[in-house]
């Protein structure tokens, strides 16, 4: 169990370097979000936090950055992370007018969320017709910039098709995300998909990002394809 001050505390963090890209230190999170707590306090619990292994140093630096463990915490209550995202106006009125049902407007819609999410998108509009986009948004993620970094998303890329097959009949309906270990597509990597049934067919879409994504923004364009279908 974690306190509800960790919890808040840890989803802070998460929310800053969503934001950043960048390890959060105790100062940050003073200074920037005003927390009602000393910045003593702040720091004890980041150690805490550290010791249970939500968060780790990844350099010497004193900021910390969120691990698996910390995202799975995070995404543990779908319902509340939905709810503290929903579209914007403009986001809803771009894809209404691109969306219509049919396999060219799909396309259309899917490099639209691609822009809105930053993500790369795949859609298997039934098992064996897949379509992708976005490619050049994954390697634009601060994450992936390494050279080995790019080999390992090269390979699940040229393997998505293999991958999407593999999961097809297994993914359950509705919104999901899978991450780290339990992502298929790679464990350096996060998946919010969504698995609907139109004209008696099964259909899969899903938003491709490092574990560092913004889920409630992806959850909610995941439940906005889902409820074009319903």
């Amino acid at each position: 169990m974690i306190s509800e001050r960790k919890k808040y505390l840890l989803e802070t963090i998460i929310k800053e370097y969503v934001k950043t890209a960048q390890p959060v230190s105790s100062g940050i999170l003073v200074d920037k979000y005003k927390l009602d707590i000393s910045p003593a306090t702040v720091r004890n619990e980041m150690m805490e936090l550290e010791e249970e292994g939500y968060i780790y140093q990844p350099h010497t630096s004193s900021g910390r950055v969120p691990t698996e463990q910390a995202y799975e915490l995070f995404l543990a209550d779908f319902k509340n992370i939905k709810k503290k995202k929903d579209l914007k106006e403009s986001e809803l009125k771009l894809l209404g007018e691109l969306f219509k049902r049919d396999e060219i407007a799909f396309r259309q819609t899917a490099k639209a969320i691609a822009e809105l999410s930053g993500g790369a998108i795949f859609w298997a509009f039934h098992k064996n017709d897949l379509y992708y986009t976005g490619l050049s948004n994954l390697f634009a993620q601060p994450e992936f910039k390494q050279a080995s970094a790019v080999c390992d998303v090269s390979e699940i890329i040229d393997r998505l098709e293999e991958i999407i097959d593999d999961i097809f009949e297994d993914l359950s309906y509705g919104e999901q995300t899978l991450i780290g270990a339990k992502n298929p597509f790679g464990n350096f990597l996060s998946t919010v998909v969504v698995k609907y049934k139109y004209n008696n067919q099964d259909g899969v879409f899903g938003i491709l990002g490092p574990m560092r994504m913004d889920y409630g923004h992806n959850l909610a364009l995941a439940e906005f394809i889902k409820k074009k279908f319903e």
